[in-house]
């Protein structure tokens, strides 16, 4: 089989044949239709979370995922080879030789959910990470009750599912994105802001990992949601401060899976390329600004 693997003497990524990952009792196999590439796996590749996590070297790619599965383990009894399905790596599980940047990878079946029919399973590769990643930070928020939410980078990949989420909980939600994107931030009901506002806010969700700045955008005893494990912010004026780490959850994400099958939330792909031409797509995800997940086809 073929995967992609992080080196500490390259910031490219490297294809090479990789043995088979091992398949446990509680494991699923998948025939890998597409990988999406996220802002961390940039970060495994060209070093910032190498010190701080003790990495293998060679480190394997990718966590989150769409195909077919092709074998289940002993215990496995809701899965069956055939089944479409997505899913995503524990982001702390790290593999040492295989992520979901190859061919074929495996995944606990906890942490795997059916693709509906209707929807398309190569773009479903975008959605396990971004969209459990909005559904929990919106929880750690609390109960909305008409409560006002300021979400940052609301334009981006997780911030664009969790202008939609937050909008079902209850929230009253604004974006902040550019001016560009407003016709995306207007279609889900929010509105719009392009700079940090001085009137506080019951909430701030920092997809846009804006920091302290954001959090000065809370009011006094609110709460505030992060996106970068490894750069906390510091709680202050009785503000409630997670910072979320996302969790595989095999229900939740079979709900976010019937809701973008039924147009609820919207899949935006930035592009798809084979894993020979890996190192164009990590690029484009190191400059930012991508609106939507760029997918990798074996």
């Amino acid at each position: 089989m073929l995967a992609l693997h992080a080196y500490s003497t390259s910031t490219s990524p490297i294809l090479e044949a990789a043995a088979r990952p091992e398949l446990g009792p509680t494991d699923v196999r998948i025939r890998v239709a597409a990988a999406a590439i996220n802002p961390v796996d940039v970060k495994v590749l060209r070093g910032p979370l190498r010190a701080a996590l003790g990495l293998p070297d060679p480190m394997g790619l990718g966590w989150d995922v769409s195909g077919t599965v092709s074998e289940v383990g002993n215990a496995v009894n809701d899965l069956v080879p055939g089944d479409r399905v997505a899913g995503m790596l524990h982001l702390l599980a790290l593999k040492p030789h295989v992520g979901t940047h190859a061919n074929e990878t495996v995944l606990p079946a906890a942490a795997v959910a059916l693709v509906p029919d209707n929807l398309d399973l190569i773009e479903a590769a975008s959605l396990p990470i971004t969209a459990l990643a909005a559904q929990q930070a919106i929880n750690l928020l609390g109960p909305a009750r008409g409560r006002t939410l300021l979400i940052t980078g609301a334009a981006g990949a997780v911030g664009g599912h969790a202008l939609v989420l937050a909008a079902r909980a209850g929230w009253k939600v604004t974006a902040l994105a550019r001016s560009v994107d407003e016709e995306f931030v207007t279609r889900t009901g929010a509105e719009i802001i392009t700079e940090l506002p001085g009137a506080p806010f019951d909430a701030v969700l920092d997809s846009a990992v804006l920091l302290e700045s954001a959090l000065h955008a809370v009011r006094d005893g609110g709460a505030f949601v992060g996106m970068a494990p490894d750069a906390p912010v510091a709680a202050e004026r009785g503000i409630t401060v997670h910072t979320i780490s996302v969790e595989p959850d095999d229900t939740a994400l079979a709900e976010l899976l019937s809701l973008a099958a039924e147009g609820t939330l919207e899949i935006r792909v930035a592009g798809r390329v084979s894993l020979q031409e890996s190192a164009k797509a990590y690029n484009a995800v190191a400059t930012g600004s991508q609106r939507g997940r760029w997918l990798l086809i074996p």
